[in-house]
């Protein structure tokens, strides 16, 4: 059975690397790195960055990530494309590493937290013996970056997408809300009375950029700054946190 090992490596920040991701990738026999196309070279290099910075003595093999097709359903989208991840993940670990040994692959953020990683791992036939290793998340990145709380005293926190936030609105009964994955600013489409936001992009990295304050201010602020950083570096990851202003704590 083959040993799987997704190892959390924070925002991009090689300081957020824990001594267990260290242990892990130095013990690792083969460690695959995505390459996400053009424009996006960054993703890559912050991996081989961390690697030399650790000093592995895996191979380190790259792979191209496959496109998703558009034109499907959502649902059957993701589906289809981790499907071909996964083959790809397949088909490299046997021309690599025939007789087996640990494989690692560095993930983003941690890899039970918006990531799909787990959920392509499982696709695996025959399926891998699995460790993970927990990395520091966008939303201890951005909570430390604000110098702010995840949550109120005694009040409920909804980690959500973007995609939902737009087409259901407010969470119910939440008081916090913390939004992953979303391309298109979401929060533009909500009610800005009595919210705040707290929005940060390239979390922990050296070209970190922060916005904050009423959600009515802050919007053409986030906007612009969203903007121009992708404009900058082809890429973005960003993420954000509302609040009720209404709510202490």
């Amino acid at each position: 059975m083959q040993d799987l090992w997704l190892v959390g490596i924070g925002t991009g920040n090689p300081a957020h690397v824990t001594l267990e991701a260290v242990e892990a990738l130095r013990n690792a026999t083969l460690i695959l790195v995505p390459r996400k196309g053009a424009g996006k070279e960054d993703l890559a290099d912050l991996r081989h960055d961390i690697l030399a910075r650790i000093g592995v003595s895996a191979a380190v093999i790259e792979f191209d990530m496959p496109v998703r097709d558009e034109n499907l359903p959502y649902v059957l989208r993701v589906n289809r494309w981790h499907d071909q991840i996964a083959a790809i993940w397949a088909r490299t670990i046997a021309e690599a590493r025939p007789e087996g040994g640990p494989v690692a692959l560095l993930v983003w953020g941690d890899p039970g937290l918006y990531d799909s990683t787990l959920r392509i791992a499982s696709r695996l036939d025959p399926r891998p013996r699995i460790r993970v290793v927990p990395g520091i998340t966008a939303l201890q990145a951005l909570t430390a970056a604000h110098a702010i709380a995840f949550n109120t005293v005694n009040g409920a926190v909804t980690v959500t997408t973007g995609r939902r936030l737009r087409d259901h609105g407010w969470p119910i009964g939440a008081e916090t809300v913390i939004v992953m994955l979303d391309g298109e600013c979401s929060f533009q489409r909500l009610n800005p009375a009595g919210l705040h936001i707290w929005w940060g992009g390239f979390l922990g990295m050296r070209q970190q950029v922060l916005e904050s304050g009423p959600l009515a201010e802050a919007t053409p602020r986030i906007l612009k700054a969203r903007a121009e950083a992708r404009e900058r570096h082809g890429w973005i990851m960003d993420t954000y946190l509302l609040r009720r202003d209404t709510v202490k704590g």
